[in-house]
């Protein structure tokens, strides 16, 4: 059990929201793997104008999926592929196989990620911790175009 002498926050901070923006984000992927996104998030925030508030991401995909994950050690990426193929191999006996051997295992390593993240903005800037970063996961091996629906909501 915690003490309350081990926990502390700051004082409460509080803005009337007087702006959503929106814009749709197309990534090409090269196949399986992580895309780092967090540039293009900062980005759009800084577009929107946006100085307090919430960007959230939802891709519109079943086969490809969004993390927040280490940005400092690509091994963790690769372990994390490992990962997932472990928790979803192609090998498994799946039924869905419509677009191929790697289309089920995709849909399952996306129930076990994330379509939608939401990240706070705080002075302008997203509120990552040092070593994080914003991924796209991409789960089947051939390239795909994805989309991602990029919206912020805030004060400017």
């Amino acid at each position: 059990m915690n003490s309350l002498n081990s926990i502390s926050r700051s004082a409460v901070s509080t803005v009337r929201a007087d702006r959503i923006a929106t814009s749709l984000m197309t990534v090409q992927t090269s196949g399986a793997g992580f895309t780092n996104l967090t540039d293009e998030i900062a980005k759009f925030v800084n577009d929107a104008g946006g100085r307090e508030g919430m960007v959230t991401l939802f891709i519109r995909h079943t086969s490809a999926s969004l993390t927040i994950q280490e940005n400092a050690d690509p091994t963790v990426l690769d372990d994390l592929t490992t990962a997932l193929n472990r928790f979803a191999p192609e090998n498994a006996g799946w039924r869905h196989d419509t677009e191929g051997p790697d289309d089920m295992p995709a849909h399952v390593k996306t129930m076990l990620t994330t379509t939608a993240l939401q990240i706070p903005v705080l002075e302008g800037e997203l509120a990552l911790g040092t070593w994080q970063a914003i991924y796209l996961i991409e789960h089947r091996r051939r390239p795909h175009r994805r989309e991602i629906v990029l919206q912020f909501i805030g004060v400017s």
